[in-house]
């Protein structure tokens, strides 16, 4: 196995939270008497900061995205305080990487609060290592500097390193990382053009595990 380490996003690839962001962007969207484009959803993902400013000042023909934004935020974090779904395959391929000895990180969008109270609200807090917040970084997604800070924080190289991400924009933040980028769709399906920038596809993070042991029993 080439790779010594592995990094996940978490909304949409760890957590079925995806789906919840879109209800409450579309909750915010109705109170405001918006209709939002079928793009939006794509356009969001895996965004934070400026970056997701400027996709709500787009889609909700507002100066200021930064009010949205937060409001969004706020509902999610008294959404997930009561319950974060968990996605198929995640305990698998925890298991799977820390019987390999490779140390794990997670890098989100997301405030690092919010990733905390996730993982610990989900129970699997103790798999990581490292958890790298979108806020820590100058560029968010689908810059690389997320993945390239994770796989610093881990002692590796990014080239090291598996990704594993759902959106597009995080898969284009991996590539650009030099990593080993595998794609795990969540509610939009890998696009053509997407499709050069990831190393595989799976339908889900227990299909991940499977194609990674034989690849390693093979090699």
């Amino acid at each position: 196995m080439k790779c010594k380490g592995a990094i996940f996003d978490m909304d949409g690839l760890l957590f079925d939270t995806e789906r919840l962001y879109q209800q409450t962007w579309q909750e915010i969207a109705e109170e405001r008497h918006i209709v939002l484009d079928s793009r939006f959803s794509k356009a969001i993902s895996g965004t934070n900061g400026t970056h997701m400013c400027r996709v709500i000042e787009k889609y909700y023909q507002v100066s200021d995205g930064l009010a949205i934004m937060e409001e969004c935020m706020e509902r999610m974090r008294k959404k997930l305080a009561i319950h974060v779904p968990i996605k198929e395959g995640v305990f698998e391929i925890l298991q799977f990487f820390r019987g390999e000895g490779m140390p794990m990180a997670v890098a989100s969008s997301s405030s690092r609060q919010q990733i905390e109270v996730n993982l610990e609200v989900a129970g699997i807090r103790e798999y990581f290592e490292e958890i790298i917040s979108g806020t820590e970084v100058k560029h968010g997604k689908p810059a690389p500097d997320i993945f390239l800070c994770a796989a610093k924080r881990l002692g590796l190289s990014a080239k090291e390193c598996f990704v594993f991400e759902d959106s597009e924009n995080g898969v284009k933040a991996g590539h650009a990382a030099g990593c080993v980028t595998i794609m795990v769709p969540d509610l939009t399906e890998a696009s053509v053009e997407i499709l050069p920038y990831c190393s595989k596809i799976c339908g889900s993070l227990l299909q991940a595990r499977d194609e990674i042991m034989s690849f390693s029993k093979s090699d």
